[in-house]
């Protein structure tokens, strides 16, 4: 991973709103990015600011949930798309591949908010009849100027016309967005969860296996209506799995890096399997790896290698 110094922050004097639109959330309590402003050729900086308590990304040992710097991240891709590179609203952002990993000790729980700033880096870009099509994203995250975390990342950018060619049928189709029932969860202890409606994963015969919970009616996972399960509900069941694997009776632990994949649209109308097992030690003392594959209809559609740490609270 590749990262470019910054000389300094970014006065906040210089930041420029973040328009809703530009982060595709329909609810406007849930848009973290609060300024960005470019900070040279294909560079720009980002400001976001995290509550102390969230509705979903609950704490964790004491600390910020770091699922709160994968939506974070996630909300930068449209940003910069947008407002960067001009992407026209209604264009489809597709991850390819999605890594970052987080300091705990920069994670730990203040009084009140805590902000957060992004330096981006994007490179190997990719233009089709003049307009982005590709990118890769290497970010530094900073916390009071403190190193907090390092992500990468690349994403497609699709025209409509594109991206309905790419869907076919699943994505036009009647009922090609109706989900399977909606299956019961496990406990939401093993899944590192508080409350049973935020569990993404529901049991199986087989150990180790899940069927993904897809609720569509769910605030945060489901904002605004889309046509396929959303990424940061794979990382979720990621997270759970590697979770419920890790410590079945549900003791805390915290992830601290995700290393993940994404190879096919995971569709509504399908069952798709969950499978988690523990990699050998590769890790210091106090630090597992979990390995997590997303398989639907006979192929992967999803992968993620999840690092848990567990630190003192």
């Amino acid at each position: 991973m590749t990262l470019v110094s910054y000389a300094q922050t970014t006065p906040a004097t210089q930041l420029r709103d973040v328009p809703q639109e530009y982060v595709h959330k329909l609810v406007s309590a849930e848009v973290l990015l609060t300024g960005w402003a470019p900070a040279g050729e294909d560079r720009v900086t980002v400001t976001a600011r995290w509550p102390r308590g969230h509705a979903f990304y609950e704490p964790v040992t004491g600390r910020h949930d770091p699922m709160l710097l994968a939506e974070t991240l996630r909300q930068s891709i449209p940003l910069i798309s947008h407002a960067l590179y001009d992407v026209p609203l209604g264009h489809h952002l597709i991850w390819q591949h999605f890594t970052f990993e987080v300091a705990p000790d920069a994670m730990v729980l203040d009084s009140g908010p805590m902000d957060v700033e992004l330096r981006i880096t994007c490179g190997d870009i990719t233009r089709r009849g003049g307009r982005l099509a590709a990118l890769t994203m290497d970010i530094e995250i900073l916390r009071d100027g403190r190193h907090l975390g390092t992500a990468h990342t690349r994403f497609s950018s699709n025209a409509p016309a594109i991206y309905r060619r790419l869907r076919g049928d699943r994505g036009t189709a009647p009922g090609a967005t109706s989900p399977t029932p909606l299956t019961p969860p496990i406990p939401p202890a093993p899944a590192g969860r508080n409350h049973a409606d935020d569990v993404v994963l529901s049991p199986t015969s087989q150990p180790h296996q899940w069927q993904l919970r897809v609720d569509q009616t769910h605030p945060i996972l489901f904002d605004h209506p889309v046509d396929h399960a959303p990424g940061m509900l794979l990382l979720e069941a990621a997270r759970q799995a590697a979770h419920a694997v890790q410590d079945p009776l549900g003791r805390p632990a915290f992830p601290i890096r995700f290393e993940s994949a994404f190879f096919r649209y995971v569709e509504f109308d399908a069952p798709c399997l969950i499978t988690a097992h523990v990699e050998p030690a590769a890790y210091p003392k106090g630090h597992q790896s979990i390995s997590v594959t997303a398989l639907q209809e006979d192929n992967e559609a999803f992968s993620c290698r999840v690092t848990l740490a567990h630190p003192a609270p």
